[in-house]
């Protein structure tokens, strides 16, 4: 009955806006059935080469992919609520009491081009107040093309901190992991204006992080920890 009565008041908003899903391109919802279900978050920790931990909630293939693209490439705000919820799963795990949720800054021309900032957006359907301690301090070029040594060379000393962060800690949020760059870079910037770090999490990660030889003994460390974390299946 639940699920007839949402459907007509989806089937009535598609009449008023008509809309195609963001996951797999089929008419008249915003999300369909299915590709909702593809977004169930499965936390999973991921261990960045300084020994940092990072939760993901998601695989950045398939319809998180397109859901996410959608968001950041198409102006489809109106998928930040479940990709948000996804995120939350994965803060849930990290973000204690006392702990300021941190979105990772995008760069001003990102931000001209879209009109909003999809990490924040992310955090706030996520549940959390947001504490926009980080800035950029240079441009940097783009991260797509790049290798894991090179991503890390492009970003390093590029974000700093607004205020002193003395006596205060934090946990970092993105939407992808990839290598772990942009994290390590935020991570950074934090402890140079004195703050702690207690971890981060992110939306999705890339499964490729995983197929590079540079990052064997972070594979085993983050096989270790997801032994120790709740029994969850491991998503690789």
């Amino acid at each position: 009955m639940i699920l007839r009565v949402r459907n007509a008041v989806l089937d009535a908003f598609a009449a008023l806006s008509p809309v195609d899903c963001a996951g797999c391109g089929s008419a008249d919802r915003s999300l369909c059935v299915n590709c909702s279900r593809e977004l169930q978050a499965a936390v999973t920790p991921r261990t960045l080469a300084d020994g940092s931990t990072v939760f993901t909630a998601l695989r950045y293939e398939g319809v998180t992919r397109q859901a996410l693209l959608a968001l950041k490439e198409s102006g489809r705000t109106d998928v930040a609520k479940p990709l948000g919820a996804a995120l939350a799963a994965a803060l849930a795990r990290v973000a204690t009491p006392g702990v300021e949720v941190v979105p990772i800054p995008t760069s001003r021309l990102a931000w001209r081009r879209r009109g909003y900032d999809p990490v924040v957006l992310l955090g706030r359907k996520a549940g959390y107040p947001l504490a926009r301690v980080l800035a950029q301090r240079r441009v940097t070029t783009s991260q797509k093309t790049l290798g894991a040594d090179d991503r890390a060379g492009n970003l390093h000393d590029s974000m700093r901190a607004r205020v002193s962060l003395v006596g205060r800690r934090f946990v970092l949020i993105d939407d992808v992991l990839t290598t772990g760059a942009t994290f390590t870079e935020a991570m950074r910037a934090i402890r140079a204006a004195g703050g702690e770090v207690v971890g981060g999490a992110a939306l999705a990660f890339t499964p490729r992080l995983f197929g590079r030889r540079e990052n064997a003994e972070a594979i085993a460390s983050d096989f270790v920890r997801q032994r120790g974390y709740g029994g969850e299946k491991a998503q690789e």
